[in-house]
């Protein structure tokens, strides 16, 4: 091998080093950057029941109960609102899907189908659970159900009106 074949290989697995310590330098960094932003994640998946059962606790208090436990519901209220701030710190945001909107499968679960009276097929009719985001990834999709296609009627009876019954005695 003569020096410059020499010196020319040598200066390829060179560039090839660097750009080797330059790629490992960039996954590295996303690596970090990912660690801090996501995490958290399983702690706050973990912490997602919590508020569930705090906003559960504060819907079941009706009105006439407020004033004779209202120091007890203000610390749930103050609880709740002390999680919702340290989610926040953490990136963590609400998936608050409101009846009628389109079911979305990359931020909604549909945990039931049924058919509703003037509800479009593929809208959301019940909210069951808030669903979250952390850092813009989903953490838990919220929980809905969905409106379905109602049922066709039978060929021929479309327009009938009779009662139970009335057909059989023919």
């Amino acid at each position: 091998m003569t020096l410059t074949a020499e010196r020319d290989e040598l200066r390829e697995r060179l560039l090839r080093a660097l750009a080797e310590a330059e790629n490992t330098r960039k996954r590295a960094e996303r690596d970090r950057r990912d660690a801090e932003a996501f995490g958290g994640a399983r702690l706050a998946r973990d912490l997602l029941p919590v508020h569930d059962n705090l906003a559960r606790a504060l819907a079941m208090v009706e009105d006439q109960h407020r004033a004779a436990f209202g120091a007890f519901i203000e610390g749930i209220e103050l609880t709740q609102r002390e999680l919702l701030s340290a989610f926040a710190k953490h990136r963590i945001e609400a998936i608050r899907p409101a009846i009628g909107d389109r079911f979305d499968p990359n931020l909604h679960q549909a945990m039931f189908e049924a058919p509703v009276q003037g509800a479009e097929p593929g809208t959301i009719i019940q909210v069951i659970a808030e669903g979250f985001t952390i850092a813009g990834r989903l953490l838990r999709a919220a929980q809905v159900g969905v409106a379905a296609k109602a049922p066709a009627e039978p060929a021929g009876t479309a327009g009938r009106s009779e009662p139970d019954g009335a057909a059989e005695g023919r």
